[in-house]
């Protein structure tokens, strides 16, 4: 029966369940040993820790399996062309498919042991097929570039833990505002993190990002601290769906921090046209001085009335070393200045449940803010968020 054997699949499916340290996570890990032993040249398209990648490959695979054992092949097979397309950056050849494939069926047999019928391996085998054949058939159809290179071109420390990276891409990138890539930078190769441009893509190539230093994060640390104009970066193609439906809903958007990014390339597209929706922003962060964007916001406030900005801080002063960086303080006219958490101080105003939500930011500001606000009333369709494992 293969891929319509529900209890063979559910097998498979519990095999890789990512809440038990023993299956899953040990079953991961030794399909990337077994692959790397298989497929020596593979080991090279990784960086050096693997931790986060054998973590996300699991819990990808483990959802791949729960849709499958309920019969909805449309999305897994969604996930795995997508996921083909993007692996083109890293240089991904049609052989490595196989050899995937083939360590992902010796694994899984080995695991499951005596678990292992004739049911289970006639599922395993097309579903393997399916995954690997999905993503090589997509990437070797895509026709667009495999990545995009570009040169730093800016590099504006805004606080002591911020920057705002501007770019010049060799050849445009087509991308919907609020998407975000996968970028790779030439201080930690084969390291690639996703980041949101903060403004919508530009004819000649211009791309900005907002960059926040997360502790213990190599690759945003390196960003804040060590790039330089000139730098040479690489990008994926773009992902995510975060939109505004100009013909629907008065909006409400949320960010936290460097969230701010896909919100604002958002905002900016809107503001070519007269007739928006009514927006209100909340922006947040711990201190008035790492609201790095207001003045611009201001701007665009000003000269577009559908805009609404609520700027909001954890805490009312600024510590000492806020006197190091721009003053950030807007001209009069914005909403007045908020003191809270945000989840907090946005839902002290009810839940917005008639409005298009749109919340970025860390992933724990997002699922409180997300939490408080169905808590308060709001559907939880109506609220648009990326992938917090992304």
């Amino acid at each position: 029966m293969g891929l319509e054997d529900s209890e063979a699949l559910r097998v498979l499916r519990d095999a890789l369940a990512p809440d038990d340290p023993v299956a899953g996570s040990e079953l991961v890990h030794r399909f990337y040993t077994h692959w790397f032993a298989l497929d020596v040249a593979v080991r090279d398209l990784f960086p050096p820790e693997m931790e986060a990648q054998r973590t996300a490959f699991g819990h990808a695979l483990h959802w791949v399996y729960v849709q499958l054992v309920e019969q909805r092949a449309a999305e897994p097979v969604a996930f795995f062309a997508q996921l083909g397309r993007d692996h083109r950056k890293y240089g991904v050849l049609p052989s490595h498919y196989e050899s995937c494939r083939r360590a992902l069926y010796t694994t899984l047999r080995t695991q499951l042991g005596r678990h292992w019928t004739d049911a289970v391996d006639e599922a395993a085998t097309e579903s393997l097929n399916l995954i690997t054949g999905v993503m090589a058939g997509a990437a070797d159809a895509e026709e667009g570039p495999a990545w995009w290179d570009g040169t730093v071109i800016e590099h504006q420390r805004v606080s002591r833990d911020l920057a705002v990276v501007r770019l010049r891409l060799d050849r445009p990138m087509h991308y919907h505002p609020g998407q975000y890539v996968n970028v790779q930078i030439p201080q930690c190769p084969r390291r690639w993190r996703f980041l949101s441009p903060s403004i919508p893509a530009e004819p000649d190539g211009g791309i900005e990002f907002h960059v926040r230093q997360v502790p213990g994060g190599l690759v945003s640390t390196a960003i804040v601290n060590e790039s330089r104009m000139g730098d040479r970066w690489r990008l994926s193609s773009p992902h995510g769906g975060l939109q505004v439906d100009r013909t629907g809903a008065d909006v409400l958007m949320v960010a936290g921090s460097t969230g701010l990014a896909p919100l604002r390339s958002l905002i900016m597209d809107l503001s070519r046209f007269a007739e928006n929706p009514r927006v209100h922003l909340f922006f947040g962060a711990r201190y008035r001085c790492e609201l790095y964007d207001l003045p611009t916001l201001w701007h665009v406030a000003a000269h577009n009335p559908w805009l609404s900005v609520s700027p909001v801080s954890e805490y009312n002063s600024d510590p000492a070393w806020a006197a190091d960086y721009p003053d950030v303080t807007p001209p009069r006219g914005l909403h007045v200045h908020q003191i809270g958490q945000l989840p907090d101080v946005v839902t002290k105003y009810g839940g917005w449940g008639d409005r298009q939500i749109l919340v970025c930011g860390g992933p724990k500001m997002v699922q409180a803010t997300k939490a408080a606000l169905i808590a308060k009333g709001a559907p939880p369709e109506r609220i648009q968020h990326d992938p917090l494992s992304r």
